[in-house]
């Protein structure tokens, strides 16, 4: 991996943990339940590197959110590693979709670009599902389905939010200069990167 690369990715993860402390303490909706646009940040890069970066600043923007719902909150231990797996499929999920649908080479980017975002959190919500339903209370004793009627209404109401956010992004010619700078391969049509 590229050295402009990883710094992407340090760049993107560092970004997302600073919007989770943002929202975080901005919105707090009840005990253990936030508002949190740490996402968007996995999705610049996943949109724009592919995947394996995708994947790999999902689990870095999980991390603050891990410590938060995990050791300082009710999730124990098992928060710590749960959020950023989540997290990670998420990326993993919106870099494989824009690569593989070839998203950056179409007109219609921005437009297919919201429910690409929609879709690709689809393997994090079933993750939290499974978190809920059966890892915490197997390992840590808490859980079910009571935090759930809240935590998957509010995540897909952020999704949409940054689903719309990300479709102007990758329409928006500026930002796309911006990203060329920091990424390698940027705009190649193989990547599937918005040029």
């Amino acid at each position: 991996m590229e050295a402009k690369n990883i710094a992407f990715i340090a760049l993107m993860g560092a970004l997302g943990n600073i919007l989770f402390l943002f929202s975080y303490h901005a919105a707090n909706i009840v005990q253990g339940v936030a508002v949190d646009l740490s996402h968007i940040p996995t999705f610049i890069a996943a949109i724009y590197g592919g995947p394996t970066v995708g994947l790999i600043t999902g689990l870095l923007v999980g991390v603050l959110p891990g410590i938060y719902f995990g050791p300082l909150g009710s999730g124990s231990w098992l928060g710590l590693i749960g959020l950023p797996i989540g997290k990670a499929l998420t990326g993993l999920t919106a870099g494989l979709l824009y690569k593989h649908l070839n998203v950056g080479g179409r007109s219609s980017r921005s437009l297919i670009t919201i429910p690409l975002v929609l879709a690709s959190y689809i393997p994090e919500c079933l993750f939290t599902i499974f978190y809920f339903t059966v890892l915490l209370p197997v390992f840590i004793g808490g859980g079910g389905l009571g935090l759930l009627v809240v935590i998957l209404p509010k995540a897909w109401a952020e999704i949409v939010f940054m689903g719309v956010f990300m479709g102007a992004l990758v329409g928006n010619q500026g930002f796309n200069m911006f990203i060329s700078s920091f990424l390698k391969g940027y705009g190649d049509r193989r990547s599937g990167a918005p040029r």
